[in-house]
């Protein structure tokens, strides 16, 4: 475990490092697109956080690869390499795509040779373990295209929530912590060393959200962009088909009793190729939904519109954090209840618990259209948005109307006007021209 919370930090600490770095790089390559309709954010932000992400990446493997135990891994299986080398061509996909705006077919093309990059190399499904019959073999061409499919669902899943400050990161490192204590728990309880490699992918992953997301909370001062949106769904992907597809259920069965058994035990593993992840649902529910509203008014799949799930959020009336706050939970509480029900699928407690706080998940989603009423004394102590909205009493002299100054009743030609007091002379220019300043630079573009 020691190994693995280093090779985290190393990864969480070079991403974190280099993404100020990478920002002002994305300023100096024009890397800030113009708000569109569908985006949040108020001012241009650069993009390109994926370089930082893509080396803290290499950072962590490199690491990984000097270690006594985790070095095993790199000498038993190719899946390593295979992850980097379809890393490495995704990331330069996006890359393009946050500086030029490639065609939507074009990424699509790309994200299915990077997936069959990997495939070539060995990380890909060898055998699909159903409930109640066993692991059945596949062939080749079956593995392959399941690779793939699992592969470009898993990547626009994550490329599709990626919409508010801090939510893709945060749920994809709420997915990879999940998956990196399941796949632990299977190489180190059951000793099944095929596990290995998906724990590592695991700890690698969530060492790359958590260095970026102090640069991507609300107001973001970067974006991951297609770069990093796209690069981290991958190693989502990765993590899942080898744990999936490289584990064999005869190997639990000294352990659980038999092979039916052994394939019960790895439920929540493959049941992420039905969902097609149950690690990553909120998302993959975002990214159907998206794609059954945009096919029936007629447009194509891949037209970016307002009408994903955190859209929403911010429609019915809540803030910013508290929507990304309220992702977070349902991601955690369908990741985490997965994990448990692996663990003991017998207990009704935690049946009861999902429930429970699944409850709470929706009263948090109905809380805007309900109005608090604090009590005075504790007006305070709580945001602005939950006081009384009472008027404030007016002083004094902010109460009097603006009146117009004295003037002699017969003006001469050509005299001074009546000057209204307040904004008369110098003052109220100044206090004119100070006020639509921040006007001005929103026009202008610059923060």
């Amino acid at each position: 475990m020691r190994e693995y919370l280093l090779t985290l930090c190393v990864t969480a600490a070079v991403t974190y490092l280099l993404t100020g770095p990478v920002r002002k790089f994305a300023i100096v390559a024009g890397a800030m697109p113009e708000i569109r309709a569908r985006d949040v954010h108020r001012e241009p932000t650069p993009r390109l956080g994926g370089i930082a992400m893509f080396f803290g990446l290499c950072a962590g493997l490199l690491v990984a690869d000097h270690l006594t135990n985790l070095n095993q891994v790199f000498q038993a299986s190719n899946e390593p390499r295979a992850l980097l080398s379809g890393a490495a061509l995704i990331w330069l996909i996006g890359v393009l795509d946050d500086k030029f705006e490639i065609d939507a077919l074009i990424k699509l093309g790309g994200q299915m040779i990077a997936a069959g990059v990997m495939v070539v190399q060995g990380l890909t499904i060898l055998w699909l373990p159903i409930p109640g019959i066993g692991s059945v073999a596949l062939t080749q061409w079956q593995g392959t295209l399941l690779t793939v499919a699992l592969v470009v669902i898993t990547i626009n899943a994550v490329n599709f929530v990626d919409g508010l400050d801090g939510l893709a990161a945060g749920m994809v490192c709420i997915a990879a912590t999940a998956f990196f204590l399941y796949a632990y728990r299977i190489w180190y309880s059951y000793g099944v060393e095929a596990a290995a490699p998906a724990t590592l992918f695991s700890a690698i992953l969530m060492g790359m959200c958590l260095g970026f997301l102090p640069h991507n909370m609300h107001p973001a001062r970067i974006f991951m962009g297609d770069s990093g949106s796209m690069l981290i769904g991958l190693v989502l992907a990765a993590g899942a088909i080898s744990v999936t597809g490289q584990v064999d259920p005869d190997a639990l069965n000294l352990y659980v009793g038999s092979e039916k058994e052994a394939v019960h035990q790895t439920v929540p593993v493959y049941i992420p190729l039905l969902l097609p992840l149950t690690i990553i649902a909120v998302p993959a529910a975002d990214l159907i939904l998206a794609i059954v509203r945009r096919t029936w008014r007629g447009q194509s799949p891949f037209a970016a519109d307002r009408g994903h799930l955190h859209h929403r959020l911010l429609e019915i009336g809540h803030s910013h954090s508290r929507a990304v706050l309220i992702m977070y939970f349902w991601s955690a509480l369908i990741a985490f209840g997965a994990l448990a029900y692996s663990v003991n699928s017998a207990s009704m407690w935690i049946v009861l618990g999902v429930v429970f706080l699944s409850a709470i998940g929706l009263a948090l989603l109905l809380l805007p259209r309900f109005t608090p009423r604090t009590p005075r004394w504790m007006e305070r102590f709580v945001p602005p948005r939950y006081r009384r909205r009472g008027v404030p009493a007016l002083a004094p002299e902010a109460s009097t109307p603006a009146s117009i100054t004295d003037q002699p009743s017969s003006l001469a030609p050509g005299s001074r006007a009546p000057v209204v007091s307040g904004v008369s002379g110098v003052n109220g220019a100044t206090a004119l021209g100070a006020r639509s300043r921040p006007a001005d630079r929103r026009k202008a573009g610059t923060r």
